[in-house]
């Protein structure tokens, strides 16, 4: 009967070891995925003060979540950049700017 050599051996645990560590990386991947998810479908549009549901409201034609328990305000990536530049504007340019599309969606 044929005996593997001991560089045979070393060989094929070596390949089953990879094998192995190749699964525990992907279930361990898959479990994070899933917990990401969980805690995305728990937390989603919930005031990280107080835990209510968010309620979505439009400031300046940017729309942004407000906590109606404790008036908590969630701003996305880029949000706050446009309130500012808004805010930097001032009221005539906003007018201005609410003027303009008033008189698009007359004559459009």
């Amino acid at each position: 009967m044929y005996q593997p050599s001991e560089k045979e051996q070393e060989y094929f645990l070596r390949q089953e070891m990879e094998r192995l560590k190749a699964i525990r990386e992907e279930r361990a991947r898959r479990q994070a995925e899933e917990e990401r998810a969980r805690l995305k479908e728990l937390h989603y549009l919930h005031c990280a003060k107080c835990g209510q549901t968010m309620e979505t409201t439009k400031v300046a034609e940017v729309e942004i979540e407000v906590c109606p328990d404790c008036g908590g305000v969630y701003l996305d990536a880029g949000e706050l950049e446009k309130l500012v530049d808004a805010h930097k504007r001032g009221p005539f340019a906003n007018a201005l700017g609410l003027v303009r599309r008033l008189w698009g969606e007359v004559n459009g």
